[in-house]
Order: C-alpha cells, then sequence, then structure tokens
C-alpha cells in the first residue's frame, strides 16, 4: 500500500481524511500552505517521536504504524506543488489517492472582487487541482489504478460568494475532464460537494464527510461515482 496525499490540509476536512486514511494504516502526506498548520495537523495524527516528516501516528484514531509526512508548498506555485508531490512520493511511493482540498473561501458579490482578486481565487481553487493532477494522475494511469479527489461546494451558484462558486463550478468541469482522461485507464476522479458550512458536532461534522472520501476511494469501479453531495441530512 502506497498512500494517500491531502492537499490543503487544514484543522477541517483536511485532517479528518488524513486521520481517515491513516487509520486504515495507509501513510499519508500532508501538504499545506504554513509549517504551523500542517505541523499541528500532523501532531492532530499523533506523530509520536514529535517530528511531523519522520514520525509515526499511533493515536487520535490512526492505526498503529501508520505513517504521516508534513510538507509545504501554496498550490498557486506550481514548481513547489510538484516538488511536494514528488517529495511524498519519494517518502511513501506513488500515492493510491490524492485529495485536493485547498480552497479560497470568502464572500465576494459581483463587482466586489478585482480582476486580479478573481484570478488569485481561481488559482488556487481550480489551477492548483489541475497541477496536482496533472502531475500524480499519468503514474495512475500507467499503473492502471489511483483515486483523486477534490473537495467542491456551491451545488448552486450564490450571489454573495462569486469568486466560490466560480471555483466550484469550474472544479466539477475538471472532475469531468480528469474523468475523460484518465479514468478509462482505471484512474477514479470525483468530487465531494459538501453544501454547508464544515464544524464538529453539527450536521457537517468534518469526520462524517471524511467517511465519503474514504468510500469513494474503496469503491469498485463497477460502482464508482463522480460527484457526492453532502447535504448534512441523515437520510443522505
Amino acid at each position: 500500500m502506497s498512500g494517500a496525499v491531502v492537499i490543503g490540509a487544514g484543522p477541517g476536512i483536511g485532517q479528518a481524511v488524513a486521520r481517515r486514511f491513516a487509520r486504515a494504516g495507509m501513510p499519508v502526506a500532508l501538504i499545506a500552505r504554513t509549517r504551523r498548520t500542517v505541523d499541528e495537523v500532523a501532531r492532530a495524527l499523533d506523530a509520536t517521536d514529535g517530528s511531523p516528516e519522520t514520525g509515526t501516528g499511533t493515536g487520535g484514531g490512526a492505526e498503529p504504524g501508520a505513517r504521516v509526512a508534513a510538507l509545504t508548498a501554496d498550490v498557486t506555485d506550481e514548481a513547489a506543488l510538484r516538488a511536494a508531490l514528488d517529495a511524498a512520493a519519494d517518502r511513501f511511493g506513488p500515492p493510491d489517492v490524492v485529495v485536493y482540498n485547498a480552497a479560497i473561501v470568502r464572500p465576494d458579490r459581483v463587482g466586489e472582487l478585482s480582476a486580479r482578486g478573481h484570478l488569485d481565487a481561481w488559482a488556487v481553487n481550480v489551477v492548483g487541482a489541475h497541477t496536482a493532477a496533472a502531475h500524480v494522475a499519468p503514474t495512475m494511469a500507467r499503473r492502471g489504478s489511483g483515486t483523486f479527489l477534490v473537495t467542491s461546494g456551491m451545488p448552486r451558484p450564490v450571489p454573495r460568494y462569486v469568486s466560490l462558486s466560480l471555483g466550484k463550478a469550474g472544479v466539477r468541469a475538471l472532475v469531468s475532464l480528469l474523468d475523460q482522461e484518465y479514468g478509462p485507464a482505471g484512474v477514479h476522479v470525483a468530487a465531494i460537494t459538501v453544501d454547508g458550512p464544515v464544524a464538529p458536532g453539527t450536521a457537517f461534522d468534518p469526520d462524517a464527510i471524511a467517511e465519503h472520501y474514504w468510500r469513494l476511494h474503496a469503491q469498485p469501479r463497477a460502482e464508482w461515482e463522480h460527484d457526492v453531495l453532502f447535504s448534512g441530512r441523515t437520510d443522505g
């Protein structure tokens, strides 16, 4: 088993997804923009030797022996993101699953955000996911297996979140394109659309959401889904 890479490994969904894959005994590489963020998530996965890049996760729900690597990269920096993905592969081997969870979430209405601001949001919300997929999916395709998952949202455009609505529409288009490109070779590409504010102990608890990432990764090919909507309802 090679392992998982979580890009945008923050304290919410990113941490919960990393914990879910670690609980299955998979080594997990965490990628976040800042060292502080990624180290905090690595500590939450209990890197027992105190060094996230060489630690062994044993608590917090992780299986004994699960390994954690903490890496930094700004997803808008193509060279840095590719280098971090290479570092993860050097450490644990080509990944079985890559999760892209980075996004800029902020309110803005039509005309409120500058063109530069929209480009910056698009770079994080969509282009970073494209960069990551372009880097890892060809190897998965040659191997004949692999999973690439993207955190989505805004199933309907919302006027007070223009840049995010545009970005999430772009993500869904990207998932469709990646599926057409790599799906026939055995790469499962999917989006998890989270339709609400994520917070522990609520209907949008990140641990509950993380179960869908694991379920998608574990799906037999004949049952592949490509866009899962998490609405917070107990009846699905």
